[in-house]
């Protein structure tokens, strides 16, 4: 696998981004809107994932986090895959608590399949995270939750969708929200009008201003 890519924090660092790129990019398609955004004392790791062939793109080799076999609700998924990826990226929260960021102060985040990744780690992780940002994605292995959830209700997530998203339907976005919030106590869907499958100007400021937000209400603990 690819190193990641590290934007360290230009202060003492007390907290710690993860964020998951979408299929077929890498850990360089997002790391400089980030470094734009974040708290000075935040550090950015972008990781990259690993090559792999993708059902959904007729097997053609490309990074890829987990197996897309269809962008359907309800098709089949890529269980053993959404598995694996889900334990790489609690290896890289662990790491962090290793080099002494505490677990609430991690946010987890990504876009599209990486945001996917996002809240299907986050909600399968042992302790309560400062957050999940899972931009213009779904929950895979949805029926599993909310059996399968073994953190804190109280993690907050933002999940945000364009409403003319043509890859990922701004449907699914919905309803993956909707199913959150039956059994997450601080789920926030932001719809961003005319948007589709991408980020925007917009989107990135909310981001910004959320990232600030939980990292404040972290501060006491």
């Amino acid at each position: 696998m690819a190193a990641p890519v590290i934007v360290e924090a230009t202060v003492k660092q007390t907290a710690t981004l993860i964020f998951m790129h979408g299929l077929g990019d890498t850990g360089h398609g997002w790391s400089s809107a980030l470094a734009a955004i974040r708290p000075p004392f935040m550090k950015v790791i972008c990781p990259t994932a690993p090559t792999q062939p993708v059902s959904l793109n007729a097997g053609f080799r490309m990074p890829s986090w987990f197996d897309l076999k269809t962008l359907d609700i309800g098709g089949p998924e890529d269980e053993p895959g959404i598995q694996s990826a889900r334990d790489s990226v609690h290896g890289m929260i662990q790491k962090e608590i290793s080099a002494g960021i505490p677990a609430n102060r991690i946010v987890l985040g990504g876009f599209s399949q990486g945001g996917a990744l996002a809240l299907y780690s986050a909600l399968t992780y042992d302790q309560p995270l400062a957050g999940v940002v899972a931009l213009s994605c779904w929950l895979p292995l949805h029926k599993q939750f909310p059996g399968a959830k073994v953190n804190s209700d109280d993690v907050p997530i933002f999940q945000a969708h364009g409403d003319y998203d043509p890859v990922v339907p701004y449907k699914f976005g919905q309803l993956s929200a909707s199913l959150l919030k039956s059994f997450m106590k601080n789920v926030t869907f932001k719809t961003y009008s005319g948007l589709s499958h991408s980020s925007s100007d917009d989107e990135m400021d909310d981001v910004k201003d959320i990232i600030s937000k939980w990292q404040q209400a972290n501060n006491h603990l």
